[in-house]
C-alpha cells in the first residue's frame, strides 16, 4: 500500500507523546508492505483496525490513540487524516473534522 505521506505522518506525530511514535512507525512499515483488498485484509495485518464511516481507525498504544486514515483499496493508497488521543477521538467535533461522521 502507498501511505500518503511519510512527511504527513511526521506532522501528525508532532506534539504527541514520544511513546506513540514507535508504534506509529511500526504501523507505517506494516501498511506500506501490505496488500489489502478490503477491511478483512487490513485486520489480518492490523487486528485493531475499525471501519468508521469512510475511514479506518487504528488503535495505537493500547487504545490511547487512534490513527485515522482513508483507504482506497483498488488504488492501494492510504491517506492519513489524524492521530488523535482517545479523548480527542471521542469528541463529536473531532469525528466531523476527521471525516468520520
Amino acid at each position: 500500500m502507498n501511505v500518503v505521506s511519510k512527511r504527513g505522518l511526521h506532522l501528525l506525530l508532532k506534539g504527541k507523546s514520544p511513546d506513540v511514535a514507535e508504534e506509529v512507525v511500526s504501523w507505517f512499515k506494516t501498511a506500506t508492505t501490505a496488500h489489502w483488498g478490503g477491511i478483512q485484509d487490513a485486520r489480518q495485518s492490523l487486528p485493531d483496525a475499525d471501519q468508521v464511516g469512510k475511514a479506518l481507525a487504528f488503535n495505537m498504544r493500547g487504545n490511547r490513540y487512534r490513527l485515522i486514515a482513508t483507504v482506497f483499496y483498488p488504488a492501494r493508497t492510504i491517506y492519513l487524516k489524524a492521530l488523535l488521543t482517545h479523548n480527542e477521538y471521542d469528541r463529536e467535533e473531532s469525528k466531523k473534522w476527521a471525516g468520520l461522521r
